[in-house]
C-alpha cells in the first residue's frame, strides 16, 4: 500500500482514502457525568433521561442516566477526527442511519472504529471529492453503541506550487 500523504495537520486527503479500508481510532474516553449534564445544558435539553438521577433510578429501566445520545454521535466522530478529516475536511454533507443499539452510561469507555464505504470525485468542485464513512463506537466491553453513516465533503492534494524563474 502506498503511503498516505497527510495534511500538515494530521488530516487524510481524498485521494488516499480507500473503500473498504478500516481505521482503528487510538483515542478512547470515559464519558462522565459532567459530560451529560454540559451536553444537556448546553443543548437547552431538559430531558431527565439524561439529567435527574433520581427520575432515572425510580422511573425508568435503567435506574440511572443515559449518556445523551447526540453527545454519543459526536463524541464518535470527534474521535475519528485526527485519524482522517483534521485540516483536509471541507464541510460534512449529511449523516445517515444513525443508531444508538444499546445504552451508554457514565463511567463507560468509548472506542471508535472507522471503515470507508464509498468515495467519488465532485462534480462541482475539481479540487475535491466526497467520502463517505461508517462509523461504530464501542464499549469497554465490545458492545456497539452509537453508529452512523457520515458523508464529508474531502479536499484533493493541492496542485503543486509553480517556481518562476
Amino acid at each position: 500500500m502506498a503511503e498516505v500523504r497527510r495534511h500538515k495537520r494530521g488530516g487524510i486527503y481524498f485521494e488516499d482514502f480507500h473503500v473498504g479500508a478500516v481505521i482503528e481510532h487510538g483515542l478512547t474516553r470515559t464519558v462522565t457525568q459532567m459530560d451529560n449534564m454540559l451536553f444537556s445544558n448546553m443543548t437547552l435539553n431538559p430531558q431527565p433521561l439524561h439529567i435527574d438521577a433520581h427520575f432515572c433510578a425510580t422511573e425508568t429501566e435503567w435506574g440511572k442516566p443515559l449518556m445523551n445520545s447526540l453527545f454519543t454521535l459526536g463524541l464518535m466522530i470527534g474521535i475519528s477526527v485526527n485519524d482522517t478529516t483534521v485540516g483536509t475536511t471541507i464541510g460534512n454533507l449529511g449523516m445517515t442511519d444513525v443508531t444508538f443499539p444499546a445504552p451508554l452510561f457514565e463511567g463507560d469507555t468509548v472506542n471508535c472504529v472507522t471503515e470507508i464505504v464509498a468515495k467519488r470525485e465532485s462534480r462541482s468542485r475539481p479540487d475535491a471529492g466526497i467520502v463517505e464513512f461508517h462509523h461504530r463506537a464501542y464499549k469497554q466491553d465490545g458492545t456497539l453503541v452509537a453508529q452512523c453513516r457520515r458523508q464529508a465533503f474531502m479536499r484533493k492534494y493541492p496542485a503543486p506550487e509553480t517556481v518562476a524563474t
